[in-house]
């Protein structure tokens, strides 16, 4: 594929379908593929300090090109910016740049402000356009695609918000060349997600080229275009998660537990790690109820390690809470319908499935021995 025309993946969604373009030097260009689908548009840019320095100007230059001006509303980074106060600030930046409903809220950064902007574009007269530049990795093969939006709440992750999709979303890869290596690692765990889930072809190919995908160039476009088709077609079966779209969680129920453990410390556990060590434990867990052959969670457990991710409890520095406290943790996350825990699980690489009704006695079993670091011993089968 030349690095002039940008891989493009269709969400479809009838008449609120959209592209995702992926390629490198897409902020330049945004202007005109803007404006091609929103003629006649104005916009506000809605990112982060960090963000703003590297490539703001980039993507002023680019949305002048094709004639569309902007306002910026600048906010700090981290999670703690998922917040009432900034989302206020940004529906105040939006109405103070006298933006109509046909305008547009442009989304420059990672997650938190994707999910920032997008809420409020959500809700500012009543849902303006929406556009979204994510500038990480897992941004741009997770957070980015799909339309979900939202703020923190001092009760937990994510529970204010909107489904809310996009017009568009920009995936310029070459902005990745920025990210700390950390970052980029966070990310790829959920790019090998959507091989665990259901593309076992996919995941076999992350294991060969992964070191490409991670150097740049063609094989890294190739897997983001592969994660966003994944996705793609999840949200175009199930947009408002009633039911398969829960398959994305792979890996979320325990990695949303260890990150409420560590407190959100994100020198400890960064989002992705927490979803990598999660994946790791969902298979492990899988094996120990004979679903699966413990040689999958091998397989993981390998593949994470390779590429420099934490794939075990024992890799989070510090103290973590005991057994009974994450389960307590596990039973909070909002994936609990009436008690009984739902986990996704899988019977092998690329067999994830939603299960409904796993009890709890035996997540705590497997939370002490996993915690304890000793070696799994599976069922005899």
């Amino acid at each position: 594929m030349s690095h002039t025309e940008p891989a493009k993946v269709e969400v479809g969604l009838g008449e609120r379908a959209y592209d995702i373009l992926i390629g490198s030097g897409l902020l330049g260009r945004s202007g005109e593929e803007i404006a091609r689908r929103l003629p006649g548009t104005r916009a506000a840019i809605v990112t982060d300090q960090n963000v703003a320095a590297a490539h703001l100007d980039t993507l002023r230059a680019g949305l002048e090109k094709g004639g569309i001006q902007s306002a910026v509303i600048t906010l700090p980074a981290g999670e703690k910016t998922k917040s009432f106060a900034h989302l206020e600030e940004v529906v105040d930046g939006v109405l103070e740049a006298k933006l109509e409903r046909r305008d547009v809220v442009i989304a420059l950064g990672g997650g938190v402000v994707g999910d920032l902007a997008g809420f409020a574009s959500g809700i500012v007269r009543r849902g303006m356009n929406f556009v979204q530049i994510p500038t990480s990795l897992l941004a741009q093969v997770d957070s980015s695609v799909g339309g979900k939006t939202g703020i923190n709440s001092a009760r937990g992750k994510n529970l204010v918000g909107v489904f809310h999709q996009p017009k568009l979303v920009l995936a310029d890869t070459r902005v990745l060349d920025t990210l700390p290596i950390r970052e980029f690692r966070a990310g790829y765990a959920e790019l090998a997600k959507y091989g665990l889930i259901d593309r076992p072809a996919f995941f076999a190919w992350l294991e060969q080229n992964w070191r490409d995908v991670f150097a740049g160039g063609p094989a890294r476009v190739e897997a983001i275009a592969e994660a966003c088709r994944a996705k793609a077609d999840v949200v175009a079966r199930d947009e408002f998660e009633t039911g398969d779209r829960a398959l994305l969680n792979l890996g979320h129920t325990f990695g949303h537990a260890l990150e409420a453990a560590t407190q959100y410390d994100g020198v400890r556990l960064v989002h992705g790690e927490g979803v990598a060590i999660g994946m790791a434990l969902a298979h492990r867990f899988s094996a120990r109820l004979n679903l699966a052959s413990p040689d999958d969670a091998d397989r993981v457990e390998a593949h994470l390690r390779a590429v420099g991710l934490p794939w075990r409890m024992a890799d989070i520095p510090g103290e973590l809470p005991d057994a009974e406290a994450l389960l307590g943790f596990i039973t909070q996350d909002k994936k609990v319908s009436r008690g009984a825990l739902t986990f996704i699980l899988t019977r092998g690489i690329g067999q994830a499935f939603i299960a409904k009704d796993v009890p709890p006695s035996e997540v705590l079993t497997f939370l002490k021995m996993s915690r304890s670091g000793r070696p799994e011993v599976s069922h005899p089968r």
